[in-house]
C-alpha cells in the first residue's frame, strides 16, 4: 500500500496512510504510539488526526531492472534479510515471533557478506547493517535512539561481526534495554548513502525482502502524510 501511494505524487498531496497493527509485530503501529488493539486503531484513524513524516526509498536492481521502494520504518542487509528469507510461514502462523528466532539460527549457516557503507562521513564495512527512520526494530526494542521521523536523516546501525557472541551481547542488550550498544555496534545518520557487497547479501525493508545488494538509500522529507493519535 505505502508504494502504491508514493509512486505517484499527487498520492503524496492527497492521501493519508492509516495503520492498523494486525502484522505479527507491529514496529510502525508501535513507532507512531497506536494501541496494539486494532479497534482503538480503527478510532484513530477515524478521527484522522495527521502527521507528515519523512518517506525514505532504497533503489536496488532486480532481475537486470532498476527498482525503488518505499519503506516506513527500517529496512536492513546481512543476517536478519536472511532470516526474513528463510522464515517458514507455516510455522510463524504457529508460534508467530518465534519463527523468525529459529530462522536466525538457520541463517548462521550461511556464511556472512561484508557490507561497506559508503556516503558517510567516512566509509565503514560489517556484516549486519540496520537501517532505522524511527526507534525501534523488532517490536518494542530500541536500535535507534536518536532516530525520529521527521529529521530528514536516517539511522545506520552497523555490527562489524555477526557472531554466536555477538547474539548474546545483543541478547543481554535486550534484557537492560541497551540493544544499541550491543556487539560493538556503531551509529551513524545520513540522508543518503549506498551499500555494497563483493558476495550477494540480502536486502529487506520493513520485513520483507525484496533483493539484494547493492542498494542506494535516500529519504525526502515530510512528504507521507499519516494518521495519527
Amino acid at each position: 500500500m505505502l508504494n502504491g501511494i508514493a509512486e505517484d505524487p499527487e498520492n503524496l498531496l492527497r492521501v493519508r496512510l492509516g495503520v492498523l497493527p494486525l502484522g505479527t509485530i507491529n514496529v510502525f503501529a508501535r513507532e507512531l504510539g497506536l494501541s496494539l488493539d486494532w479497534r482503538r486503531a480503527w478510532g484513530i484513524i477515524r478521527r484522522g488526526r495527521v502527521a507528515a513524516i519523512d518517506l525514505p526509498q532504497v533503489e536496488f536492481t532486480a532481475n537486470g531492472e532498476p527498482q525503488r521502494r518505499y519503506f516506513a520504518q527500517l529496512a536492513g542487509a546481512g543476517l536478519d534479510a536472511r532470516a526474513i528469507e528463510l522464515v517458514n510461514w507455516n510455522l510463524k502462523k504457529k508460534i508467530g515471533f518465534f519463527a523468525y528466532v529459529v530462522a536466525v539460527m538457520s541463517a548462521f549457516r550461511r556464511e556472512p557478506s561484508s557490507i561497506l557503507i559508503d556516503g558517510l562521513l567516512q566509509p565503514i564495512s560489517g556484516e549486519q547493517v540496520l537501517v532505522g527512520n524511527g526507534r525501534f526494530y523488532g517490536g518494542p526494542v530500541v536500535v535507534f535512539p536518536n532516530a525520529k521521523l521527521s529529521d530528514g536523516l536516517l539511522d545506520v546501525c552497523v555490527f562489524p561481526r555477526v557472531t554466536w557472541r555477538t547474539v548474546m551481547s545483543c541478547a543481554l542488550g535486550l534484557v537492560i534495554g541497551r540493544l544499541h550498544k550491543a556487539g560493538g555496534a556503531r551509529h551513524f545518520q545520513a540522508a543518503s548513502f549506498t551499500l555494497t557487497a563483493p558476495t550477494p547479501a540480502p536486502l529487506e525493508i520493513d520485513g520483507e525482502k525484496i533483493g539484494e545488494l547493492p542498494a542506494r538509500f535516500s529519504i525526502r522529507r515530510q512528504l507521507l502524510q499519516v494518521l495519527v493519535p
